[in-house]
């Protein structure tokens, strides 16, 4: 298991068929996940590093111009696939809300937080995820960027 990572907890309620979790398991802060939003069609953009701000909640950040951020401001269920070390395979499926129109330091970002009502645990005894999806970030500005849109994630997440 990767280092920060906690195994998942399986609700009572959970059938061979389908099973859930009960809350969101921890990930690694590296993690690339998957948002997919409707307009009816589904569409499904990368996100980086979302944030865990509790059992049943996620923080992203999302550029101003997404389309992905028009979409969910006009169907806020979405879906979000998160694909992590530590074995960490699992669709959260909830309602997105916009908390921030711009963050601080990244104006051109706005914070998501989604509110999460079901956790698909995609988990399989076959095989485990070891590592999740991986990108290497060209612009170190761009790094730099990212690390600070999630310190501010994280501290909004411990509010």
């Amino acid at each position: 298991m990767a280092a920060g990572a906690r195994p998942a907890q399986r609700q009572d309620h959970s059938t061979e068929d389908h099973p859930v979790l009960d809350v969101l398991p921890e990930w690694p802060q590296e993690t690339i996940a998957v948002l997919v939003t409707t307009d009816p069609a589904p569409h499904a953009i990368p996100v980086s590093w979302p944030v865990r701000a509790g059992d049943r909640q996620v923080l992203l950040s999302l550029k101003f111009d997404r389309g992905s951020l028009a979409r969910l401001r006009d169907q806020p269920d979405v879906a979000l696939l998160i694909l992590g070390g530590g074995n960490v395979a699992l669709c959260a499926r909830g309602t997105a809300t916009v908390v921030a129109e711009s963050m601080p330091d990244a104006s051109d970002y706005a914070a998501v937080r989604i509110d999460v009502d079901t956790i698909d645990d995609h988990r399989q005894s076959a095989f485990a995820v070891a590592q999740g999806i991986e990108r290497t970030v060209l612009d170190a500005q761009e790094l730099h960027a990212l690390e600070g849109r999630v310190s501010t994630l994280r501290a909004w997440a411990d509010k």
